[in-house]
């Protein structure tokens, strides 16, 4: 790719857990006699596993695996793009001392908490709810970002604020509350680590131009994309992941303009 080519990279790269990461796919239908789950009023239901998708969370090296990528993410941005890599807990402080070596620190912006209540709560610890993203921009002086691009959300104390002001709501901040992709919901694709469509689009509408390029280049399920492409940018999506190229295939389906490289979206 040409040097300075790109507007805004999201980056959803492995979390690095160790462990391999599976998403089931059920279905239930009703059996009162061998039903395997209780539902409402009693009722009993049998699962049925329609299949699975799943890729190995795990590298020797992490740091090194995302060097090279970071160095090119630098390489390829406009001096007025913005980076953001979606990270946890267990990685995100090594991934920000080499941003800030790569970028330098005058260059990190924000770090962003997604924050979502769902899964298990372990007695151990506190139970982890959130994710963080890392916004970095190529030149601290010239980056593009608006604000007024993202939905308003309530105040938690509108009497406070007169009836005007809490009618508009309040601009986000750098902690996002939002749920996770419903598992039967219809954003839900089958792809283990699918984004919601909420947290990417208030990253392309506020940190890309319209008619922007945005780039995801762990693009997964691709929702970051669908974000693009709802708010007129255009994309480049990468995935060395054969079931993730699938997915955003089967996604992208009988939508205009739309250009494959290395890859058939019938196959």
């Amino acid at each position: 790719m040409a040097d300075q080519s790109v507007d805004l990279i999201y980056a959803d790269p492995p979390f690095n857990t160790g462990q391999r990461r599976t998403l089931q796919t059920l279905r239930t239908v009703r059996d009162e006699q061998g039903g395997d789950r209780v539902g409402f009023q009693g009722r009993r239901y049998r699962t049925l596993r329609l299949g699975s998708s799943s890729y190995l969370d795990v590298f020797d090296d992490y740091l090194s695996f995302l060097s090279p990528r970071f160095v090119e993410f630098r390489r390829v941005l406009k001096d007025s793009g913005t980076l953001y890599v979606h990270l946890d807990s267990r990685e995100v402080h090594y991934c920000k001392v080499l941003l800030d070596s790569i970028f330098g620190r005058s260059c990190f912006l924000n770090e962003v908490i997604w924050a979502y209540d769902y899964g298990g709560r372990p007695r151990r610890r506190w139970p982890a709810k959130h994710d963080n993203i890392l916004v970095y921009v190529r030149d601290p002086r010239r980056y593009y970002f608006d604000p007024e691009g993202a939905e308003r959300i309530p105040y938690m104390a509108p009497g406070l604020v007169g009836p005007s002001k809490a009618a508009r709501g309040k601009r986000l901040t750098d902690t996002w509350w939002a749920t996770i992709v419903p598992t039967n919901g219809k954003e839900r694709t089958g792809y283990p680590t699918q984004k919601p469509l909420a947290v990417l689009r208030r990253i392309v509408r506020t940190s890309s131009p319209r008619g922007g390029l945005v780039a995801d280049f762990f693009a997964g399920s691709g929702t970051c994309g669908i974000a693009s492409h709802e708010a007129d940018r255009n994309f480049l999506l990468v995935d060395d992941n054969p079931e993730a190229v699938r997915v955003m295939a089967r996604r992208f389906e009988g939508v205009q303009g739309v250009q494959y490289e290395g890859f058939s979206p019938r196959s």
